[in-house]
């Protein structure tokens, strides 16, 4: 079984509607997660009731007002019922391919981190969990929806206890997701992909939840923050940086090629720990 926890915005306009299609959405699952959302953000409790979901009000905050990561974690899994944990964000709809693919990679790599991309979608309106709602969200994906890149992780299934320490980052904010990446390449975990297997969708949204909108959420002082507390750019790692795959066959090792632009730019990256000089190049890349 598995422990899904989230930590939720103010449940106010769009937001309030794309958060009660995702955390519908997980109710829906057969195989029942357990699922926690953390924070006292406005209508937290009350979905929380509605929804007959835990609810875990105590959360650190930095300076800002904005949860940390390492606060998150170790309150879920303080009352996790399950060693399997799933932290997965707010505005993420899930189907039943998702436990599926838990269920097979487990038989693989039970010690594994599962992770995988996202589809973008515009959902504006309540979705109906009618009948054969998950064939008609996935023709409309089909149909609608575009694969984002690889760098942002909006999901993570993992044991419980495997991480240590988690520096205190920003939810919400970059760097975080790709640190935990290179945590668990660090400690020799399995990361494995469940793109191919899975289609996870995240509902389009705006920034308006920050007071500077998209740019003070991704490249304000809580996002310098994240990339310094992550370790600079060089642990900033993506899900190219994957060591596997779920396919229809199983897990399968990913192969990247060494002449890849991506294994190049890798390679730049950890030179760059020991060259400084480097480090510009390394950055003027990251932004292209």
């Amino acid at each position: 079984m598995l422990t899904m926890f989230s930590c939720p915005k103010s449940f106010s306009g769009h937001i309030d509607t794309i958060q009660r299609n995702a955390i519908q959405s997980w109710t829906k699952l057969l195989s029942k997660p357990e699922i926690i959302l953390l924070g006292d953000d406005e209508g937290t409790a009350e979905i929380a009731d509605e929804f007959g979901v835990c609810q875990i009000s105590r959360v650190v905050r930095n300076e800002f007002g904005t949860p940390l990561v390492n606060s998150l974690f170790e309150e879920a899994e303080k009352a996790a019922t399950y060693d399997r944990m799933c932290y997965i964000n707010a505005d993420i709809i899930l189907m039943n391919d998702f436990m599926h693919a838990i269920q097979r990679v487990v038989l693989e790599k039970p010690q594994s981190l599962m992770v995988g991309q996202r589809w973008n979608l515009d959902i504006r309106e309540p979705l109906d969990f009618g009948t054969n709602w998950e064939e008609r969200l996935v023709t409309q994906v089909a149909r609608q929806g575009k694969l984002y890149p690889h760098f942002a992780i909006d999901y993570f299934v993992f044991p419980k206890g495997i991480w240590g320490e988690i520096p205190p980052f920003a939810v919400g904010r970059p760097a975080w997701d790709n640190w935990v990446l290179y945590r668990a390449r660090c400690q020799n975990i399995p990361i494995v992909d469940l793109t191919k297997a899975v289609t996870v969708v995240h509902q389009n949204h705006d920034y308006s939840h920050h007071p500077q909108g998209w740019m003070g959420a991704m490249k304000g002082e809580e996002s310098k923050q994240n990339i310094k507390l992550a370790g600079e750019i060089g642990h900033v790692y993506s899900l190219l940086d994957v060591q596997y795959c779920l396919t229809r066959k199983g897990v399968k090792r990913k192969v990247t090629p060494y002449y890849s632009p991506y294994y190049m730019y890798q390679l730049l990256v950890r030179l760059s720990e020991s060259h400084r000089y480097l480090k510009p190049l390394v950055h003027f890349i990251k932004m292209i």
